[in-house]
């Protein structure tokens, strides 16, 4: 998988692990599917600095904190889930492209 066929997944997997937590709970109230859009923009970019789910789940709490404030973004640890699916995809993101074109088991 080229680069930036790679990129494109990684975007749709974290635009996809924040919108099915909806963490702020504004699509359930009929927000606009990209509503979380802004704040994907900004968690891609951080994601570099991730080593884990952990960090990812500090990651997206700061950005949600950035974007409304600690009472709305709540606590870190509603972030866990989607960050578990986050950084999945991470992982998938990192792994170089040969990886992906030949057996592991070779």
């Amino acid at each position: 998988m080229e680069r930036e066929a790679k990129y494109d997944a990684l975007v749709a997997a974290v635009t996809r692990a924040i919108n099915d937590a909806d963490p702020m709970g504004l699509l359930e109230l009929g927000a606009p599917a990209d509503e979380y859009e802004q704040e994907v923009h900004t968690i891609i970019p951080r994601l570099g600095t991730a080593a884990d789910a952990s960090g990812v789940a500090r990651i997206l709490h700061e950005e949600f904190v950035r974007w409304s404030d600690e009472r709305i973004a709540g606590p870190e640890d509603a972030y866990v889930e989607p960050a578990r699916r986050i950084w999945e995809a991470v992982v998938e993101f990192r792994r170089p492209a040969d990886l992906h074109t030949r057996g592991v088991d070779e």
